[in-house]
């Protein structure tokens, strides 16, 4: 009898995983040819391509930040199941968009409603805090990251080899796969929230102000979500600048950049899928973070560094390896919260993400125009890296210091009752 709910949520863990991925693909497919794209739709080189990214980018992430919140308060009041699915079908619907989009103008659009679908992330982690318990609830937040290792081996490879032969092919199999996945969940995807569990809609939750603010209630979670906030933005040097960095740098054909997607991915499947389900329970939630955080560091130093393009392969590495911090993390920050308000607070979390994407990129791809234009006096295409481990930096910091907090908290507590 006990063995029937563990099967429903294997089966929904992989629908899951299948959706996340399906977000993470459409990224990946878009990375590799988005320098090509915008240099031939806009007639500009590639550091310019890359400020025109930069802004497609902040659309993308304003209209997540706009909804999320939304999103995560409809699925606390109707259930995950719903939101999952048509958000899915609005995947389905913005890659038959873009992949027919003639002018920059119209991808600014089809990023519009990219935006929108993709506040589905926001679901799709509450639904893995509903049904994760204390044991194994940073282990399954780790298949975000295996999700996102996989997407970037098919999304990249597929824009890299795929857009040789025609830039739409891309697209229009991402719209396919996002399509199916909707259609194969409506038969097999169970509710995850109890009745009893869910609560009354209210705009006043859902505004997205509202749910950045709701996260006041929780001040032992401040230092966590700063550090949450700041990874979030460095993390946006790599995903939306390298594709740039190593054209401009290396001068990569679409290949060598679909090879490098290609290993990436590898990486963060094998971390996230498998070295984290070790890591965790052998050193606990605290240690990954730390030691996630610094690989992180390492990482962007050596990748602004870097004067051979092999480099970029080992590089990856330890950067890769700073993975092993946004499992324990975020299993750190939704522990705190009750099954009731594990949507609101996805939300919450999925504006912060939405903020750090709409600063992020054009933080990062400022920063390398800054640094790689014409005129400029400093050529240092690496800058971006440089900034973003200073921001890893300053996560450390504010971990450590979130970890005391509750370490005195707890003590003080403990006297008290004693």
């Amino acid at each position: 009898m006990s063995a029937k709910p563990k099967n429903k949520h294997t089966a929904a863990l992989g629908f899951i995983f299948v959706t996340l991925f399906i977000d993470v693909l459409g990224l990946g497919i878009i990375i590799p040819v988005m320098p090509k794209l915008l240099e031939t739709l806009g007639h500009v080189d590639v550091s310019t391509a890359a400020q025109y990214n930069g802004y497609l980018t902040f659309t993308y992430a304003s209209m997540q930040f706009l909804f999320s919140s939304v999103l995560g308060n409809l699925s606390d009041r109707y259930g995950r199941r719903p939101v999952l699915l048509g958000s899915l079908i609005g995947f389905g619907i913005d890659y038959i968009f873009m992949a027919f989009a003639p002018t920059i103008g119209w991808l600014f659009v089809g990023r519009a409603i990219a935006g929108f679908a993709g506040a589905s992330n926001t679901t799709a982690t509450a639904y893995i805090a509903d049904i994760s318990t204390g044991k194994n609830r940073a282990a399954n937040f780790g298949l975000v990251g295996a999700a996102s290792g996989l997407g970037f081996i098919i999304g990249i490879g597929t824009g890299s080899f795929l857009g040789n032969l025609n830039v739409k092919f891309p697209f229009m199999l991402a719209a396919a796969l996002a399509l199916i996945n909707a259609t194969y969940g409506y038969f097999v995807l169970p509710e995850s929230l109890a009745i009893k569990n869910r609560r009354r809609f209210e705009w006043r939750k859902a505004n997205p102000i509202s749910s950045l603010r709701n996260l006041g209630r929780y001040p032992a979670l401040t230092g966590l979500i700063g550090a949450f906030s700041l990874v979030y933005i460095a993390q946006k040097s790599v995903e939306y600048v390298l594709s740039f960095y190593v054209t401009e740098k290396f001068n990569w054909t679409l290949q060598s950049i679909g090879l490098l997607g290609f290993f990436i991915g590898i990486v963060l499947v094998a971390i996230q899928g498998g070295l984290i389900r070790f890591t965790i329970p052998k050193f606990g939630q605290e240690k990954n973070i730390i030691a996630g955080l610094l690989f992180y560091t390492t990482g962007l130093i050596l990748i602004a560094f870097a004067n051979r393009g092999w480099m970029m392969f080992v590089f990856m590495i330890p950067y890769c390896l700073g993975g092993i911090s946004g499992p324990s993390l975020q299993g750190m920050i939704t522990a705190t919260v009750s099954a009731r308000e594990q949507g609101e607070l996805q939300g919450s979390l999925t504006s912060i993400s939405s903020l750090a994407v709409i600063i992020g990129p054009l933080l990062m791809s400022s920063v390398f125009h800054l640094f790689t234009h014409r005129n400029t006096s400093a050529y240092f295409p690496g800058a971006p890296y440089i900034l973003g481990a200073i921001l890893m930096l300053i996560a450390v910091f504010l971990a450590i210091r979130s970890f005391r907090k509750a370490k005195m908290a707890e003590t003080k507590e403990v006297e008290t009752l004693s």
